[in-house]
């Protein structure tokens, strides 16, 4: 007669603590991007003018937990300290932050006024072709064959959101006093069924993991680098959604250009033998 007392207990274990924090971040954010949305959306039913802000202030948190996630992946590949723990707390996470945060928010201002059917049909694929889509890479990454070669096949699904959220925080931008956002939230639900599909075609991306605090580049390559990241800080508003759809559109370009041009753009080539 066996007893739950003669085995060993089985050993719980140790997570790396800043990757985990920034990990843990991100799903701060994409918690708080919800709450955003459900606050909104009550300010928007009783007729407070107060609703822009709260949408607004959730494409601040999935904005931020695109920042938190760059970084976690950073801080474990400089420390050494990627580990299957991380890389499957990262995927729960990104699931709420990145397919979850935005499709509420898709149908809560475009797709509630479709046929509910319709409406939750799109904004669930989205989701699900974001989950299946961390599921297949953590599946992958477990077989070491994930981005060894410094690239991702299919839109990753932290850029597919950034996508979303920069264009819609264009429409609420331009439609902040109204109580419509116009024709044009029309186009967000066209586009999340496009990136969902992107999410699982062949196309591949850059993941730029070559680019770190040992990156070297050419003076007047890092001053156009400086004046480009000056830019997106300055006019955030445009430059997030120049940044994310040109993202979108290398993938398209990528294959017809140079392995030289491709190199300087996405890896660390300044190799003087110094």
């Amino acid at each position: 007669m066996s007893h739950e007392g003669d085995h060993p207990p089985e050993e719980l274990p140790k997570v790396y603590l800043l990757p985990n924090l920034m990990t843990a971040g991100n799903l701060f954010c994409g918690f708080m991007a919800v709450l955003q949305i459900i606050e909104g959306t009550l300010r928007q039913s009783a007729g407070h003018e107060e609703w822009v802000q709260r949408y607004t202030a959730s494409l601040s948190f999935i904005l931020g937990a695109f920042i938190f996630d760059l970084l976690d992946g950073r801080l474990a590949r400089l420390g050494g300290r990627e580990s299957p723990f991380g890389r499957e707390f990262d995927s729960l996470a990104d699931v709420i932050s990145f397919g979850i945060a935005p499709a509420l928010l898709v149908y809560k201002i475009v797709l509630a006024e479709f046929p509910i059917r319709l409406g939750w049909l799109i904004a669930f694929f989205y989701l699900l072709c974001g989950a299946l889509r961390l599921a297949r890479f953590n599946v992958v990454a477990a077989r070491e064959q994930s981005v060894a070669k410094g690239e991702f096949i299919g839109f990753p699904i932290p850029a597919a959101a950034g996508v979303i959220t920069s264009i819609t925080l264009l429409l609420l931008h331009f439609h902040a006093s109204d109580r419509e956002i116009g024709v044009w939230k029309y186009s967000l639900p066209v586009l999340m069924v496009f990136l969902s599909c992107m999410m699982f075609s062949k196309v591949r991306y850059p993941s730029f993991k070559a680019i770190d605090w040992g990156t070297r580049r050419s003076l007047p390559r890092f001053i156009a680098t400086f004046f480009i990241i000056a830019l997106v800080f300055i006019y955030w508003r445009w430059m997030l959604a120049v940044v994310f759809i040109g993202y979108l559109l290398y993938g398209f370009l990528r294959p017809r250009l140079s392995i030289r041009v491709r190199r300087e753009i996405e890896e660390d080539v300044e190799d003087d033998g110094a």
